[in-house]
């Protein structure tokens, strides 16, 4: 296990594997571990810079953001913003260029604000939003 920071966000996948290869793909993340059990992946830990994000499966019963809307009204009417709901904040070092890789890779882009503070709003295949900021 690295060396991990005080807080590491902890981010549930219906398919963890998948979730992990994608935000790799799309988002640049590295895969440090991965664990699992009857061979399901039930937790990865990624890394981008300096910061940590846990994936986990928590079990059959979990629904991801993205099927919750479709099951849900009061859960699709939340959603209904461009902004992050529940998410993750990466800094990364080039946001048009990160932008661009996630748009290839099949990310939604919810929003983006230039200016003096520039952040993109993107979502993965599961309904996760994140928001990236230049570091």
């Amino acid at each position: 296990m690295p060396d991990l920071p005080d807080v590491v966000p902890m981010v549930s996948y219906e398919d963890c594997a998948a979730a992990a290869e994608w935000l790799a793909a799309a988002f640049g993340f590295e895969e440090l571990e991965r664990f699992g059990r009857e061979g399901d992946v039930t937790h990865v830990t990624m890394r981008s810079g300096s910061g940590y994000v846990f994936l986990g499966k928590p079990g059959a019963s979990y629904v991801n953001p993205k099927r919750l809307r479709e099951q849900c009204e009061s859960a699709a009417r939340m959603y209904e913003v461009p902004w992050v709901v529940d998410g993750v904040y990466v800094q990364v070092d080039d946001l048009d260029a990160h932008r661009e890789r996630a748009r290839r890779a099949g990310a939604t882009i919810l929003s983006e604000e230039r200016g003096e503070r520039p952040v993109l709003r993107a979502e993965d295949p599961e309904g996760h939003r994140w928001m990236f900021g230049l570091r």
